[in-house]
């Protein structure tokens, strides 16, 4: 793939996710410079012209994850088996203060090469780990190394965040470093529910700084509809604040969000798993809140966003079978449809992002952010009846042909072009080492493998023969 040169891709099954165009069976997308050109059925091909042959895949725009801690994929896997009170324990409150710049710029470079790979063109690195300056300069530093699209949400989980948004130190870290549609800003920070509010400082700072702000909203246990209403009261619930979750929260926390403009990014693996509260999107469609999906850490799950789709369209339905069912009713007609949720992988994190007008569908003029799913060699990949349902139920990351990133190809053919995983390796590698020195054997090992519960096994009343057919009974309380 020759830099510069126009990109065709032909013959593809086309989901722009622009209303005005729709699907196009048979279609291709042009590319020029940063920009998607045209898109349509039988394109002439310029001269100099790349041609990919997109016949029997899927072209779609690439994918927006809108809350990932990305500073923590150099611990790829280690929490499998936490709830949320046990990632408090080991970032807030033990191990979180270990991490040095090095460890930020390895966990990012990692995480962003990770993105790429499985179609993810944007991702939002809700970076909490940034406990200095040169913590941000380490995270920038890994971003501007990957040909990708990335939003840093600038935190700091061990500082008070009306105190570090206001410090000379960030205030420098933002004039020194040059903010666009390719790595853009934010400020991450939760609101804890205390009446006095301290959390105003860093909104006004935000407000300053024109930035968009983040945060973790309807969390059990630690953000309530408290947090909502001092947001609310104190005017600072706008169209440019994320809620991420917001799982547990009151149909009046619902509404403000709602009459905001706000959008709440789910993120359904994590929600399952860690405990924040049952996936949310069954809510936010009866309020008809935007929303976006997101990964949330590695630290547990994958970071790709067919995993997302995947989990939020069967919770979704899940609950919807539910609520009918303990109603004495039942489902005929799913509510929420893979298209919805392509969506929100697609043009709702661009709405999110302020940049519905950039990225997040395939339309002419837009950058050109484009995915190709396509895998020849899998049988999961035929027929293709329903594109949408295809994508969510059947693809995976590894039938992620080719990548396109503000029209650079970064990856083709099923391999990262002009990208040294190698490095990210070796930076993950001393970071891993790193950890386990300074935590200890016996720690690190507590960590990763916290106490199991007692189960109690409801005692059978009844008696059952071997499988052997010997007519052995055995006593239930046996």
């Amino acid at each position: 793939m020759q830099p510069g040169r126009p990109i065709l891709f032909r013959n593809g099954t086309v989901l722009s996710m622009d209303p005005a165009i729709g699907v196009i069976e048979g279609g291709d997308v042009l590319v020029r410079g940063q920009q998607i050109e045209r898109v349509g059925r039988d394109l002439p091909a310029p001269d100099d012209a790349e041609i990919i042959d997109a016949s029997g895949g899927i072209l779609m725009p690439g994918m927006i994850d809108t809350h990932r801690h990305m500073w923590q994929t150099a611990m790829r896997g280690f929490g499998a088996d936490w709830t949320l009170t046990q990632y408090f324990v080991f970032y807030y409150l033990n191990w979180g203060k270990i991490f040095r710049p090095e460890d930020i710029y390895a966990g990012n470079l990692l995480s962003a090469i990770e993105s790429l790979d499985a179609g993810v063109t944007t991702t939002v690195d809700w970076s909490h780990g940034l406990r200095t300056p040169e913590h941000g300069d380490a995270a920038v530093e890994a971003f501007r190394a990957v040909p990708g699209r990335f939003v840093l949400a600038y935190g700091n989980l061990l500082g008070a965040p009306w105190e570090w948004s206001n410090s000379p130190e960030f205030r420098s870290f933002v004039d020194r470093n040059s903010w666009d549609d390719m790595l853009g800003l934010q400020m991450a920070f939760d609101v804890t529910g205390d009446a006095a509010f301290p959390e105003k400082g860093a909104f006004e700072a935000a407000r300053e700084l024109d930035l968009r702000v983040t945060t973790h909203a309807g969390v059990w246990g630690a953000t309530t509809d408290d947090s909502i209403a001092l947001m609310w009261d104190n005017g600072f619930m706008t169209p440019k604040v994320t809620y991420v979750h917001a799982s547990t929260l009151s149909p009046d926390s619902y509404h403000r969000i709602a009459a905001s403009g706000g959008s709440v990014s789910i993120a359904t693996e994590s929600e399952q798993s860690a405990g924040q509260g049952y996936p949310t999107s069954w809510q936010l469609r009866k309020y008809g809140i935007p929303a976006s999906l997101s990964m949330d850490t590695s630290v547990w799950w994958s970071g790709d966003l067919f995993s997302a789709m995947r989990a939020t369209l069967s919770a979704d339905r899940s609950r919807e079978h539910l609520e009918a069912q303990n109603a004495g009713e039942t489902v005929v007609h799913n509510s929420l449809r893979a298209e919805q949720v392509v969506e929100w992988a697609t043009m709702g994190g661009a709405r999110t992002l302020g940049l519905e007008d950039v990225i997040g569908s395939l339309t002419p003029g837009k950058k050109a952010d484009v995915v190709l799913i396509k895998n020849d060699r899998s049988p999961v990949m035929f027929p293709i009846l329903h594109p949408y349902g295809h994508v969510v139920f059947q693809a995976g990351r590894g039938d992620v042909h080719t990548v396109l990133v503000n029209g650079k190809v970064v990856k083709h053919q099923h391999e990262l072009v002009g990208i040294d995983l190698a490095k990210a390796r070796s930076a993950v590698t001393a970071t891993v080492e790193f950890a386990r020195r300074e935590m200890g054997g016996q720690e690190w090992n507590a960590c990763m493998n916290p106490e199991i519960p007692a189960t109690d096994v409801i005692a059978n009343p009844y008696t059952y023969t071997d499988y052997k057919g010997q007519g052995v009974a055995v006593r239930s309380d046996s």
